[in-house]
């Protein structure tokens, strides 16, 4: 996703995620140790609680009957993303196919997919209320009845397949750069969409087969707001996350890629990627392709592997369910990452939205007096981006492990501190992985 980003910058001086060379002022095993050590404190202290009755899923501590203005203001901000979505669509085509200079690439990659993904997790459901292809769908045919009914046995599926598809175009396709590829992809995916909400009904669609919105939907239940039924309510950071009853397989796939592909993102740009591709001497396209389905095999098979050995300790409850309970456990972990990983991507990134909001379309305007804006490529401090990255690591990690001991107290009872042994050593080594990642030198395979 940033390689038509990174082609601007000098690599060889560059750190992990960082526009400028950071050395670390102590050597990254201690920032490891101590980062792994506050994972295992944390699980400790809640052991020490045990015996505390578990938190109710999702439990609201303020609610609002009815939000000042909320046709409104909902109204005005579908308007406004609608006419943003429009406009990109619009510059990929007829603008200049110079990713640098087209306003399609970073609005998608930078705006849209890192920065709602954010917004989500910290404020809400943003995407819900915005989702320009729902805006259309709702302005134009509105809410009637698919023609047909949802399989009970279909879950999330659609939403987990398309986002492996989402994935392998975001780091595997050269279209992923072109302005006309990425909106010939948008207004593709969009036909898909408003397909799948005439056949199936517009909720339905989008609370099964969306791929954004149950993603971003996903990310939104660590968020303190929730937005439901015209009701507003205020909630702690991740309760969201505990659920009344396991999950099924198609949610388990699917954070398990959301884990997965952040994490294979980072590691793309790391000298050991480079020298797995020299060792193999494979085309670059075929072997992240490769990655990008061994990898959430991988990460699948180690969790269920936790999984099975929670059911062990806890007494005994079967695989699946098990993985159910705690699989949205891991959101804050996702969250982290992908917050560590794109901070300084969104910063930079960012920069080229000021020239491009005054020309759009690259036909020498100068809307707003911003044309010749200067881009700075170190404007992100790098020593700031590596601590803002070790506390989300930490700090997600952290939440991941109070949300796994809060399930195991409603699953397990008194013998909840036992079994979260091996979920506290599955966080441990996450920490140190995903830590590792972010420490690493660029490279530019």
């Amino acid at each position: 996703m940033k390689r038509w980003l990174l082609a601007a910058i000098p690599l060889p001086a560059l750190a992990h995620g960082f526009g400028q060379r950071f050395d670390l002022p102590l050597p990254l095993w201690m920032f490891m140790s101590g980062a792994g050590a506050t994972v295992a404190v944390t699980f400790l202290l809640l052991a020490r609680q045990g015996d505390l009755q578990p938190r109710p899923p999702g439990q609201a501590i303020t609610v609002l009957e009815r939000i000042p203005m909320r046709g409104a203001l909902e109204t005005a901000l579908r308007a406004v993303v609608l006419a943003l979505y429009l406009l990109v669509i619009c510059a990929g085509f007829i603008g200049t196919q110079n990713p640098f200079k087209n306003i399609a690439p970073p609005m998608v990659w930078a705006v849209w997919w890192v920065g709602m993904a954010f917004i989500s997790a910290l404020l809400g459901d943003l995407w819900a209320l915005v989702n320009p292809i729902d805006t259309i769908y709702r302005w134009t045919l509105g809410e009637r009845p698919g023609k047909l009914a949802w399989p009970a046995w279909a879950g999330v599926w659609p939403a987990a397949i398309l986002f492996f598809v989402f994935v392998n175009m975001e780091l595997n396709w050269e279209g992923s750069e072109q302005p006309a590829s990425l909106a010939a992809a948008m207004l593709a995916y969009s036909c898909l969409t408003w397909l799948g909400m005439f056949c199936f009904g517009r909720r339905c669609w989008l609370e099964h087969g969306e791929v954004f919105a149950v993603v971003f939907g996903l990310l939104a239940r660590f968020a303190p707001n929730q937005v439901q039924g015209g009701r507003w309510q205020l909630r702690p950071f991740g309760a969201g996350l505990l659920v009344e009853a396991p999950l099924g397989w198609p949610h388990i796939v699917l954070v398990m890629l959301m884990l997965s592909s952040v994490s294979f993102d980072g590691l793309l740009e790391t000298q050991p990627w480079l020298d797995l591709q020299t060792a193999f001497d494979a085309p670059p396209a075929l072997l992240r392709a490769g990655a990008l389905c061994l990898l959430p095999a991988l990460f699948l098979l180690a969790y269920l592997g936790v999984c099975r050995a929670i059911a062990g300790c806890g007494g005994g409850a079967g695989l699946a369910q098990t993985a159910g309970w705690y699989v949205l456990t891991l959101v804050p972990i996702a969250i982290a990452y992908h917050f560590a990983h794109y901070l300084s991507f969104l910063a930079m990134a960012g920069q080229y939205l000021i020239p491009l909001a005054s020309d759009p379309l690259n036909l020498g305007w100068n809307l707003f007096g911003t044309r010749f804006y200067f881009i700075r490529l170190g404007i992100v401090d790098a020593r700031m981006v590596w601590y803002v990255s070790l506390f989300a690591i930490v700090a997600g990690h952290v939440a991941a492990v109070w949300l796994g001991h809060q399930t195991a107290l409603r699953q397990f009872g008194a013998r909840a501190a036992r079994s979260q042994l091996p979920m506290l050593a599955l966080m441990v080594t996450y920490t140190l992985l995903s830590l590792w990642i972010i420490a690493q030198p660029i490279v530019n395979g």
